[in-house]
């Protein structure tokens, strides 16, 4: 691995900034959830958790792996847009192993980190870096153009202020993305930094202003038209997860609320819990939830999301063997078995 790489694998690396962030996130999470549960009737949450359809959790855990195929897809076109490329089934691993990051990590980020580490053992780690986020950013930037799009057809019953809410949200979003991806505003940042900051890393942030920059706009849109259909598939295990308690929500309901639900992860938590239990009761009134319908809802995904994850735990293992022969080999010493 590129010295550079380094850079992206040191938040693995027990810092005291990093220690106390991982505290931030696990209290918030706390916090979260102790608001929402003490003012919630126990007996009615697990009442709805208790009727539970396992044959509709299960379609929405075979949405959540095929998903994962679908977001190395849009990977592998981004790393096409600036001209490198990676094998797609290498992508496909790589996003599993993310996946299992992320839900086990207490951050929604942190298999980004790790697909960017992974991904610089094959490129250089400012295209690995900066392909991620191109790829990140294409997902929230189609998740803000489909809530905007549905926001004139909201049902009656839907909050006006909760409206303008998401209309502002999906319209800063989407600006500040497309700033972003552009790619000028990144390079205009990098260049104000102190010196040592721009060489850091053999000037890796260079590199990866760089990467964003080139990025072929035919590529972006591309990956935004893949997005668009990760996206309905997300809402899709949402609206199972719902059919599955046995809930009656629209499907264009969720089409406004899932957008939503998912900035939870930007927020420091454990993946969004506790800080989707606390807006859910509020975004899902309009759909005629009761609080604890709601919180029962944004549980049970978070549940089902964190079991698909498991399927990156083999794959990291059966990745890691391999590597370790590999380097055997290369080191002209046969491989230890495991």
């Amino acid at each position: 691995m590129e010295p550079e790489s380094e850079t992206l694998a040191a938040p693995a690396g027990k810092t005291a900034r990093q220690r106390l962030m991982t505290l931030l996130k696990l209290g918030v999470t706390a916090l979260g959830l102790f608001l929402v549960l003490r003012g919630l009737d126990f007996g009615a949450l697990l009442g709805a958790l208790r009727t539970v359809r396992l044959g509709w959790m299960a379609v929405g855990a075979a949405g959540i792996a095929l998903s994962l195929v679908v977001r190395a897809y849009r990977w592998h076109v981004v790393l096409h847009g600036v001209g490198s490329s990676i094998r797609f089934g290498r992508l496909v691993e790589l996003y599993l192993v993310g996946s299992f990051f992320n839900a086990f990590l207490p951050s929604g980020l942190g298999g980004d980190v790790v697909r960017a580490a992974e991904a610089a053992q094959d490129v250089s780690p400012g295209v690995a870096a900066g392909t991620v986020l191109v790829d990140r950013l294409t997902g929230l930037l189609a998740l803000f153009g489909m809530a905007l799009a549905v926001l004139p057809f909201r049902p009656d019953g839907f909050p006006p202020r909760l409206a303008w809410t998401i209309g502002a949200i999906c319209v800063v979003g989407l600006l500040g993305g497309l700033a972003l991806i552009e790619g000028r505003l990144l390079r205009l940042v990098v260049d104000r930094l102190p010196g040592k900051l721009r060489t850091a890393g053999g000037g890796f942030l260079d590199r990866l202003a760089a990467t964003i920059h080139r990025c072929d706009w035919r590529a972006v849109a591309a990956a935004l038209l893949v997005s668009l259909v990760f996206n309905l598939m997300q809402i899709g295990w949402w609206a199972t997860t719902g059919r599955a308690l046995g809930l009656r929500v629209p499907f264009g309901y969720y089409v406004l609320v899932v957008p939503i639900m998912s900035l939870a992860v930007l927020v420091p938590s454990i993946g969004g819990l506790g800080v989707r239990e606390t807006v859910a009761p509020a975004l899902f009134a309009g759909a005629g939830l009761a609080p604890e319908q709601a919180v029962a809802l944004t549980l049970l995904v978070f549940a089902l999301e964190r079991v698909a994850s498991l399927l990156g735990a083999p794959v990291y293992l059966w990745t890691t063997v391999r590597a370790s022969r590999r380097l055997a080999r290369e080191d002209g010493q046969p491989a230890r078995p495991r």
